[in-house]
């Protein structure tokens, strides 16, 4: 895959991302403003930006002007707020793509942030915060990040409190953008058939106006722990959700091509070890899998699953034998290369469309600040041994380490204490 990076004179970062006879064009708008850069008090304001950034500009003052001028191009356009970063996108034909730089560039310079729009937008992110509480299996994985972080920015809601959108004020969001939205904090990404020579042009002028410098860094993680931590949430559900999980390290560190490898093993495709004990073998789930989540300082393995009620403390001993294992036994050689070509073979078929590769580059620069290309990283992910997998499942499948939220028809975690262990 090629691209290209260009910082302009004002540090905004530029990244090109080329796609010959591509018949799509994304432009896709990243700032490092996110749940993690927030004070509690003010949790949710990054999320709550997003939103009202789609609600006018200074050129277009109502939402359904910007919404109009994509629709009317056949335009996708979004956006999404995560812990690190917020990102605004727009996809369409290749020959609309300085369109697309222009909207996305005015919603980003010139939002109007009306006071009695933001009133009105409350009420759609409380309904959106009450979505995700009837969702058992969303509910849990913020409890488990509520079990590795407790009451710090990582283990916050990106999407706030009701109590604090509710209480936000225009003075806080104007200061919050005015503090982050700056040339240095910001990328944009151009993927798919466009004229490269003309891009860097176009952008400079779009974007020519926006204020220069850093913005306020964030806060970095504390990590403290010394025995395994249970958390659970009563709530009248069908299944028991769970996710058991363990801590483990940054997207820079050298170790992420065996943790792609030992995650795929464990939990990804239908022939995952997880998948054949639980679902095939046991019948005892629908859902279940293995996700390796790395951000700049942090990172957790996290296995997730929805089973039975009756039979939680078999799921419990299942997943968790499955992990013991990799420490006990070398994966064969035909196993592992298996998992190694799973591995190159999704990663390919995730990067067929140009938004694909804009958020795959994107991704990459604004949490490392640089980018390797996929094939360099499957490079390393080939080079892994099943020595390698072996030595980083002892480092992390420890008792220190471990960790589980459940929710369901539970009264406290207590009973699963005895036996929840490595």
């Amino acid at each position: 895959m090629k691209f290209n990076k260009t910082t302009l004179k004002n540090g905004l970062r530029v990244i090109t991302v080329p796609m010959i006879d591509n018949p799509s064009v994304t432009v896709l708008v990243l700032v490092e403003a996110g749940s993690k850069y927030e004070t509690k008090e003010i949790n949710g304001i990054s999320h709550f930006l997003e939103h009202l950034t789609f609600k006018g500009t200074t050129k277009r003052p109502n939402a359904i002007d910007i919404s109009r001028e994509f629709d009317a191009m056949g335009a996708e356009h979004n956006a999404f707020t995560s812990q690190e970063y917020t990102g605004y996108y727009g996809k369409a034909d290749a020959k609309r793509c300085d369109a697309l730089i222009e909207i996305l560039s005015d919603m980003y310079l010139n939002p109007l942030i009306d006071k009695d729009e933001m009133e009105k937008e409350k009420g759609v992110i409380i309904e959106e915060i009450r979505m995700y509480k009837d969702l058992p299996h969303s509910v849990v994985g913020h409890l488990f990040e509520e079990v590795l972080y407790g009451d710090q920015p990582a283990g916050w809601k990106v999407i706030g409190t009701e109590e604090n959108i509710r209480s936000c004020t225009r003075a806080q969001v104007v200061k919050y953008r005015e503090v982050h939205y700056k040339s240095d904090s910001t990328i944009v990404v151009v993927s798919g058939s466009f004229d490269e020579s003309q891009i860097i042009k176009n952008v400079e002028n779009y974007f020519g106006k926006i204020e220069a410098g850093s913005g306020k860094p964030k806060l970095a993680v504390i990590e403290k722990q010394s025995e395994p931590q249970i958390k659970t949430l009563f709530k009248e559900t069908d299944q028991t959700h769970l996710v058991i999980g363990v801590r483990t390290f940054s997207v820079n560190d050298k170790r992420i091509p065996t943790l792609r490898v030992l995650s795929a093993i464990l939990g990804k495709g239908m022939s995952s070890r997880l998948f054949s004990k639980m679902r095939n073998e046991l019948g005892i789930c629908y859902y279940i899998s293995a996700s390796d989540d790395s951000s700049t300082d942090h990172g957790a393995l996290a296995i997730s699953a929805g089973v039975d009620n009756s039979r939680v403390k078999e799921a419990i001993t299942g997943i968790l034998g499955e992990c013991v294992r990799l420490k006990d036994e070398l994966v064969p050689e035909s196993e592992l290369q298996k998992v190694k070509d799973y591995i190159s073979g999704i990663t390919m078929l995730s990067l067929e469309t140009s938004d694909a590769r804009a958020d795959y580059c994107g991704h990459k620069e604004i949490l490392t600040g640089q980018i390797e290309s996929p094939e360099d990283a499957l490079k390393k992910v080939y080079a892994v041994t099943a020595g390698d997998v072996q030595r980083l499942a002892k480092e992390i499948f420890v008792n220190e380490s471990l960790n589980m939220a459940l929710v369901g028809r539970l009264k406290d975690g207590n009973e699963f204490k005895d036996y929840f262990k490595f």
